[in-house]
């Protein structure tokens, strides 16, 4: 079967991405309102393209590269729209570097069209009839709607008056360092996974943190956030993208993780309790503290 081969699989998601990126694109110019609803409204049409042909496969994991896909789609169309000084030229680098490394991951990770993410396997289980809708709203559109929302500072910064000052490098700086951080865990997990050494991953980074991957997503859009922000000096209400990304992490994927391995894995209580759920650094037991103290 076609969705049973690699290769094919991956020049299926390319045209599927193709197609609504190039509606979303003619949806940006042809609307007149203002960019900010202008791009919002691009992005759900491209998002429920992608969302069609997700039906037409029976797979919402063709949604999953969309994450990192868009904001690139969006930073090119930008660059070569918009007048370009310093400011625009380091948010666009970091967004691109940022959006080709997980874009690159995902494809590194891709099986083909048969493949789906064990989470959506896990909202159809527990939605039941009611999986169509999730599959709308909760895998496809609200995911659009947070990628929009810590893009969205960057975007303003492209239309409006920004100047470089300290923070702009600062934040370049810590965005760039960021991605670096997920590359490496991402490739330390796939060693770990090759080489099946152990039940939970405990060299590198992930030494003495459960999601340092996670730690990476997170501060990628704080300094994107800020970089923007600062560089403006205005629209500090936009930092809400950064926050929800952050509270998306904290009180969905890392519990709905956390949950898949407990009930895959044995010891996770004890591994969790020796390890942070962010911070590459030593967990000190209370025990251990008395000791030292």
């Amino acid at each position: 079967m076609i969705k049973n081969n690699r290769v094919i699989s991956l020049i299926i998601i390319f045209l599927i991405y193709s197609a609504a990126g190039a509606l979303g694109i003619g949806t940006y110019y042809y609307l007149q309102f203002d960019f900010w609803l202008n791009l919002l409204i691009a992005d759900a049409v491209a998002t429920v393209a992608v969302f069609l042909f997700s039906l037409i496969f029976s797979n919402a994991s063709c949604y999953d590269a969309y994450w990192s896909v868009a904001p690139m789609v969006i930073m090119k169309v930008l660059l070569f729209s918009k007048e370009l000084n310093v400011v625009r030229i380091l948010l666009a680098v970091a967004i691109l570097g940022w959006g080709a490394r997980l874009t690159a991951n995902w494809v590194y990770t891709f099986e083909n069209l048969n493949w789906e993410d064990w989470r959506y396997v896990y909202y159809k289980k527990k939605s039941g009839c009611l999986y169509p809708i999730v599959n709308f709203f909760g895998i496809h559109l609200m995911p659009t709607i947070i990628v929009y929302s810590f893009i969205l500072p960057a975007v303003y910064a492209f239309e409006t008056e920004v100047t470089l000052n300290f923070w702009s490098i600062l934040f370049f700086i810590t965005a760039v360092l960021s991605f670096v951080i997920q590359g490496i865990a991402d490739v330390e997990m796939h060693i770990f996974r090759k080489n099946k050494d152990g039940i939970f991953i405990r060299k590198g980074l992930w030494k003495n943190a459960r999601h340092p991957n996670y730690l990476g997503e997170i501060c990628m859009w704080w300094s994107i956030g800020l970089l923007s922000v600062l560089s403006m000096n205005m629209h500090y209400y936009l930092l809400g993208g950064a926050l929800l990304n952050t509270l998306l992490f904290v009180f969905i994927s890392v519990p709905l993780a956390e949950r898949h391995q407990r009930d895959r894995k044995p010891g996770f209580d004890e591994y969790k309790s020796e390890t942070r759920m962010f911070l590459p650094i030593p967990r000190f037991s209370r025990k251990k503290t008395d000791d030292i103290e």
